[in-house]
């Protein structure tokens, strides 16, 4: 028979912010999976018991369960509750969407997109094929078609990106690239371009000029310049993330 758990009756504090509250459930309902005081098969708590143990609402508690639900931590049985599953080997690299949730965990990809496409871009300038730069000459292209189009022009943002890690001729930048999909252009995450204080059209503009200093610094075989470039790009897109924050301190 399935016994359903109690939490530990540690309770995090307040949290003004209800981003902030619902990762506080999330860590707490996983931590207690990860020490083994939740075994898979067990049941959770109930929302309402979840609610009053760490003084939240049941918003929190639905999205903190989703979140565990896509970290394949836990499934839900519509009419029966929630259950942990295994635990995924700890051993594995990933970021899945709830690592991707905040303002902060995009700036710590950016971070960890830094200095893997500084490097790339420089391998990129010494190796990159006219194939090569032709896909990124293309995607260019779109990027420009789409700011016209008023489009996010998310798609050929990243199709830029991943033609400058396939011109590294090492595929793990590129397989690494593609795991990690559109969802690291920041704005499929947060409203960078809509939020920029000079517009939507001019910021577009200036990411897609950034784009061409890359562009240009490999199609003329100067790595030191491409990766100055793409270093300036990824820091520019992590500040214009961290201004905001800044500001309000």
């Amino acid at each position: 028979m399935i016994q359903k758990n109690k939490i530990s009756s540690t309770t995090p504090p307040e949290r003004n912010r209800r981003g902030g509250l619902v990762q506080e459930v999330v860590q707490h309902l996983a931590s207690q999976i990860q020490a083994g005081r939740l075994n898979p098969g067990d049941q959770l708590p109930t929302e309402s018991a979840i609610m009053k143990e760490l003084a939240v609402s049941r918003t929190v508690v639905r999205e903190a369960i989703s979140r565990l639900q896509a970290s394949a931590l836990v499934e839900t049985r519509h009419g029966i509750g929630t259950f942990v599953l295994q635990a995924p080997s700890t051993d594995n690299f990933s970021i899945g969407d709830q690592d991707m949730s905040t303002v902060e965990d995009v700036i710590n990809v950016l971070e960890l997109r830094i200095s893997l496409e500084t490097e790339a871009a420089g391998l990129a300038a010494q190796r990159a094929k006219p194939e090569n730069l032709d896909a990124m000459g293309k995607a260019l292209q779109s990027f420009a078609a789409a700011i016209d189009g008023k489009s996010d022009a998310v798609p050929s943002d990243f199709e830029f990106h991943l033609v400058v890690a396939k011109a590294t001729g090492n595929q793990h930048f590129a397989d690494l690239m593609t795991y990690l999909g559109k969802r690291i252009i920041p704005r499929t995450r947060v409203n960078t371009a809509d939020q920029a204080p000079e517009g939507r059209e001019a910021y577009l503009r200036r990411v897609h000029s950034e784009h061409e200093s890359i562009y240009n610094a490999i199609r003329n075989q100067d790595a030191e310049s491409a990766r100055a470039a793409m270093r300036t790009h990824l820091s520019n897109s992590r500040d214009r993330l961290r201004k905001p924050r800044e500001d309000k301190t």
